[in-house]
């Protein structure tokens, strides 16, 4: 394997690591359900693909680099739509989300319209 292509997989390995760490700091300290969700979904999408892109460059062309492309793909579709069925799950069950300036009534801090609009 050449050397640059070896340096490239895996400074994509080493993001995606970072990505995904960060996303896992993201559940611990983030204050409600939804933002969780968002800070992990976010961030392990681009974790993983970047993971899987650099696996892709180490495992060079072959059936192995089509199996890593098909996992891709699949979690690219599946990933944000688990993300929003966790969110309306959580809506269905009245869990509300914490917010400091509530935008959905037009009564937060920063005097948004009568239909949570701001001017």
């Amino acid at each position: 394997m050449p050397p640059v292509i070896d340096l490239l997989s895996w400074v994509l390995i080493v993001l995606g690591s970072f990505f995904t760490i960060v996303g896992g700091i993201g559940l611990v300290r983030m204050p409600d359900v939804y933002t969780r969700m968002h800070a992990a979904s976010v961030t392990d999408t681009l974790g993983a693909g970047f993971l899987i892109l650099g696996m892709m460059l180490q495992a060079g062309l072959g059936l192995v680099t089509l199996k890593l492309a098909f996992i891709l793909g699949l979690f690219f579709f599946f990933a944000p739509v688990v993300t929003h069925a966790l969110a309306q799950a959580a809506l269905h069950e009245k869990i509300e989300p914490l917010l400091t300036d509530d935008r959905r009534r037009g009564t937060g801090a920063a005097g948004g319209g009568k239909d949570g609009r701001q001017p």
